[in-house]
């Protein structure tokens, strides 16, 4: 399970209504290519942030109602149009790509939730907008189990990151507990490491819950993948509290048994709350 790259980004889903797998292909290849511009190859950071900068000119060519250049954007262009998707979701998603390139630290939970709003929650909010989802709330309880998948991300992938020179627990954090960036870079997960993860998962487990009834109130196949994405994140957090903290010997994943386990509890919170709702 990865979000910071989109692997786990519902594409093609069988799960999904077969009416709306054209439109989050469209929406997937936009984002993952600008996260690529941002992330991948030999780039230099000035001609990275160029690239991004003409996908976000592409963006105000569809606002202003005159046709995008790319390929790409063109058919963007006709899902937004088609499903009268709002642009600001795309032009945060830009504006957390092109922090990529610039930011590798974050001084406290604040900044990184900040860069968890524009890199995570945009793809969900695009989701309910095809789904035909607007209400406040759903949309306030999407970006919490949006940015908790983007933490749990960062959590298992803490050794990934730093082969990249990034390091997403906040530094403040780090402070308090007396972790240097030194032990991230030995892999070492012993003196207080497990504390420090600790915190980190009970954040992001917070922000899951909280979000979580967003996947039984929505209704047809996207609730159902919905709920699945929240499992995963639950188990892959329960796995890191398990191994306490020690994401460097190896990277939690969720396997076949996983899933397996994964599909049973959510058929069973789908029952449940039939059950109840006859009563």
């Amino acid at each position: 399970m990865s979000v910071g790259h989109y692997e786990n980004f519902p594409v093609g889903s069988l799960l999904l209504p077969r009416r709306m797998r054209r439109a989050v292909h469209v929406i997937y290849h936009f984002a993952r290519h600008a996260d690529d511009i941002a992330d991948e190859g030999d780039a230099q950071p000035a001609q990275r942030l160029a690239a991004l900068q003409a996908l976000r000119d592409e963006l105000a060519r569809i606002e202003a109602g005159t046709a995008p250049q790319l390929p790409l954007m063109q058919d963007l262009a006709r899902v937004i149009a088609a499903y009268q998707l709002p642009l600001a979701p795309f032009y945060d998603l830009l504006s957390a790509f092109s922090q990529d390139v610039e930011k590798t630290r974050y001084q406290d939970f604040a900044e990184l939730v900040d860069y968890c709003r524009r890199s995570a929650n945009p793809v969900g909010r695009l989701m309910l907008a095809l789904y035909g989802e607007r209400d406040p709330r759903s949309l306030a309880m999407s970006d919490g189990i949006c940015t908790a998948l983007q933490l749990i991300n960062f959590w298992q992938d803490v050794a990934v990151d730093w082969q990249k020179g990034r390091v997403y627990i906040p530094q403040d954090d780090l402070a308090k507990f007396r972790v240097s960036e030194d032990q991230i870079a030995r892999g070492d997960a012993g003196g207080v490491w497990p504390m420090l993860m600790d915190k980190e998962v009970k954040r992001a487990l917070a922000m899951l819950e909280a979000g979580s009834p967003l996947a039984l109130k929505l209704k047809g196949r996207l609730g159902w993948e919905l709920r699945l994405i929240v499992l995963g994140g639950e188990r892959i957090l329960k796995k890191i509290h398990d191994a306490r903290g020690d994401v460097f010997t190896q990277r939690p994943v969720l396997t076949s048994r996983d899933w397996l386990a994964i599909i049973w509890k959510a058929l069973s919170a789908r029952s449940g709350k039939n059950k109840r709702r006859r009563a």
